[in-house]
C-alpha cells in the first residue's frame, strides 16, 4: 500500500489518523453496497467477474429502474454521514469514488435518461458470450447458464421496446447493425448445447431467444423512419455528464478551452519535424507556406509505408513482444508475465462505434484474459476504405495505437487496477484517468526513446493530437452545434487524419457524448501531477508510474491530492 507523505513522514499508517470505529465501518459499509448493487445490476456483475450471478438477466424494466433508484437513495445519505475525519485517506477516496457513482446514477436513471432514447443500450450480448468463452466453470455449467439467460431474452426484449420513447435516428441504427453479433453469440450457444447433449431439450429456447431478437429489430424497424431526438446533448446536459463522467477539477468548457492552448502547442512541434523531413521527401520542392498543408504533405507521404490490409490483425499480434521488451529494457514499469493479453478480431456485437479496444476481466477474476479487440480490414470494407485506414494506421501510428492499447497502456494499467487496495478503486473506475492513462503512455515510450526518428516524433505528434482534438471536437459538435462539414475538416485538415478515420469519428462523436474528451482531460491532469512530483527532490519515473497505477482507476483528481500530501 502506498503511503501519503508530507515532508518525507509517512502518515497514513500512524495511529489516530482515523477513528477505531468508523474506519472498519466504511469498508464493511462498501462491501453491503457493492453486494447489494450486484443484486439489481446482474450485468455489471457479471462484467467484473462474478459469475455467481450468470443465470440472471437483469430486464432493463421500469420496476428494475425503481429497484435501483431505492437502493441508490438509501445508500447516499449513509456515505455522506462518514466523516471525513474519521476515515484512513484511502478510505476517504473510497468514500469520495462510491459518492460519485451514486450521483451519477442518479443522474443517469432520472436526467440523462439513455436508456429510453438509444436503443444499442440494450444488448446483452457481451454477457452471453463472456459466459460461454471465459473458463470460470465446466463447460456443461456454462451452457446451463447461458440457456437461462437464453430463457429470459423475451422478457428482456420486451422491457427494452416497453423503455424506449423518443430514440434517436444514429443509436437506432447502430442497434441494428449490433443484432446479427447477438444472433451470432446464440448460435454459438446452441451448438454448444448441442456438444454436451443438451440441444434437444434445450431447442425451444434458443428458438424463443432468435424470435425475440428479430421481435426487437423488426421494432426498431419500425422507429427508425419517425426518430427524431437529436444525438446532441446540448449544454446543460453535457456538462453534468463531464462533471459526473470525467471528476475533473475543471468544467468541460474550460477543458475545451485547455485543448485549444494545447493545440497550438502541438502543431508547432509537428511544423518543425515535416520542415525537418521535408527535404528528404521532396527535395528542392518549395514547401507550401500553409502550416496544416505543410504538415500534412509530409504526413501524406510517411503513411505510404503501412502493413498489407489481410495482415493488419496479425502485425498488431505481433508487436506485444517487441513493446514488453521494450519497457522491461528501459525500466519504465513492472509487467506482469502471468496475465495474459489476447489479440483478437472483434466480435461482431461489438463493433461499430471504436476500431480497436480492451476488454479487461474485472476484479473479481483477474487470473483471465484481457482481450484486446481489433475490428478486421475486411470484405465490409471497399479496396479505398482499406487503404484510407492503412494510411491512417501507418508503420510509425500502428505501434502507438499499441502502445496506448496494450503495453504500457490500458492492458497494463487495468492489470494494476485488479490489484488496488480496495475493490472500490477497481470496480468503478474513472474512464478520464483510465484514458489519460494511456495517452500519457505514448509520451513516456517516445520519452525513453522508442522509435527515434523525425518520422516517429511526427506521427506521435499527430497521433497526440488526435487526443488533443476529440475533446475540440465533442465539445463543438455537442454544445457548440458543429455540422458534418466543419468536423470532417477539422479532422482531416487540421489533424490529418485520412478519411476513413474522419468520418469514423464523426459517427463516434454521434453515438458517444463526453466520452472522448476523457483522453486529453486526464492526460492533461497527470502530465500536470508528474511534473509538480519531479520538482521534488528524488523524484524517479518507475516509483511514479507504480505509485500512481497503486490506486486502481481513481479520478486522476483524487490521486493527485494523496500523491501531493494534501
Amino acid at each position: 500500500m502506498k503511503r501519503r507523505t508530507l515532508g518525507g513522514l509517512a502518515l497514513a499508517g500512524l495511529p489516530g489518523l482515523a477513528s477505531a470505529k468508523e474506519a472498519p465501518r466504511m469498508d464493511a459499509l462498501a462491501e453491503d453496497f457493492i453486494e447489494q448493487l450486484w443484486q439489481v445490476d446482474t450485468e455489471t456483475a457479471l462484467a467484473v467477474g462474478r459469475f455467481d450471478f450468470a443465470a440472471r438477466l437483469t430486464p432493463p424494466s421500469a420496476e428494475q429502474r425503481e429497484r435501483r433508484r431505492r437502493l441508490l437513495k438509501a445508500w447516499l445519505p449513509r456515505f455522506e454521514s462518514l466523516a471525513p475525519a474519521t476515515l484512513t485517506p484511502l478510505q476517504r477516496m473510497d468514500r469520495e469514488i462510491l459518492l460519485a457513482q451514486i450521483r451519477s446514477d442518479l443522474w443517469q436513471l432520472d436526467e440523462l435518461r439513455e436508456w429510453a432514447w438509444n436503443p444499442a443500450a440494450h444488448n446483452p450480448a457481451s454477457a452471453l458470450d463472456k459466459i460461454l468463452h471465459t473458463d470460470w466453470a465446466p463447460m456443461h455449467e456454462r451452457v446451463n447458464a447461458l440457456q437461462q439467460r437464453a430463457r429470459q431474452l423475451p422478457a428482456y426484449y420486451q422491457a427494452a421496446r416497453q423503455s424506449l420513447a423518443d430514440v434517436t435516428r444514429e443509436h437506432t441504427a447502430l442497434a441494428l447493425q449490433q443484432l446479427p453479433g447477438v444472433l451470432s453469440v446464440l448460435e454459438e450457444g446452441e451448438s454448444a448445447a448441442q456438444q454436451v447433449g443438451q440441444g434437444a431439450i434445450t431447442q425451444p429456447i434458443w428458438n424463443a431467444a432468435r424470435a425475440a431478437v428479430s421481435g426487437y429489430e423488426a421494432h426498431l424497424m419500425r422507429l427508425l423512419p419517425t426518430a427524431r431526438r437529436s444525438f446532441r446533448l446540448r449544454a446543460a446536459l453535457y456538462e453534468a455528464k463531464f462533471r459526473h463522467d470525467i471528476q475533473s477539477a475543471r468544467s468541460a468548457r474550460e477543458t475545451y478551452e485547455l485543448a485549444l492552448q494545447r493545440r497550438e502547442a502541438v502543431l508547432a512541434g509537428m511544423a518543425r519535424e515535416a520542415d525537418v523531413l521535408w527535404p528528404q521527401l521532396f527535395a528542392s520542392e518549395p514547401p507550401p507556406q500553409d502550416r496544416f498543408a505543410r504538415i500534412g504533405r509530409v504526413i501524406d507521404q510517411l503513411s505510404s509505408r503501412h502493413v498489407a490490409r489481410e495482415r493488419f490483425v496479425d502485425e498488431i499480434r505481433a508487436q506485444i513482444p517487441q513493446l514488453e521488451a521494450w519497457v522491461r529494457e528501459k525500466d519504465l514499469i513492472t509487467l506482469d508475465p502471468d496475465k495474459p493479453l489476447v489479440v483478437r478480431e472483434t466480435p461482431e456485437y461489438g463493433r461499430g462505434v471504436a476500431g480497436a479496444g480492451i476488454e479487461a476481466p474485472g476484479p473479481y477474476r483477474p487470473q483471465d484474459a484481457t482481450y484486446y479487440n481489433v475490428t478486421p480490414l475486411d470484405d465490409a470494407l471497399t479496396p479505398e476504405q482499406a487503404e484510407s485506414a492503412l494510411r491512417e494506421y501507418n508503420h510509425w501510428i500502428l505501434q502507438i495505437l499499441n502502445i496506448h492499447e496494450a503495453i504500457p497502456g490500458h492492458y497494463t494499467q487495468l492489470i494494476y487496477a485488479n490489484r488496488a487496495t480496495s475493490r472500490v478503486k477497481a470496480l468503478f473506475g474513472n474512464g478520464a484517468m483510465v484514458e489519460g492513462w494511456a495517452v500519457y503512455a505514448e509520451r513516456m515510450m517516445v520519452e525513453s526513446g522508442y522509435g527515434d526518428s523525425p518520422e516517429m516524433r511526427l506521427m506521435y505528434g499527430k497521433w497526440h493530437l488526435r487526443s488533443v482534438t476529440n475533446t475540440v471536437l465533442d465539445y463543438s459538435v455537442h454544445v457548440l452545434g458543429m455540422k458534418q462539414p466543419e468536423a470532417l475538416d477539422l479532422l482531416q485538415r487540421q489533424a490529418f487524419q485520412t478519411e476513413q478515420e474522419a468520418r469514423e469519428k464523426w459517427r463516434r462523436v454521434q453515438l458517444t457524448a463526453v466520452q472522448l474528451t476523457s483522453y486529453f482531460s486526464g492526460y492533461s491532469e497527470l502530465i500536470a501531477l508528474r511534473e509538480q512530483l519531479q520538482a521534488r527532490p528524488g523524484f524517479a519515473l518507475k516509483a511514479f508510474h507504480e505509485q500512481f497505477l497503486s490506486y486502481g482507476s481513481a479520478p486522476v483528481r483524487l490521486i493527485a491530492a494523496e500523491m501531493l500530501g494534501r
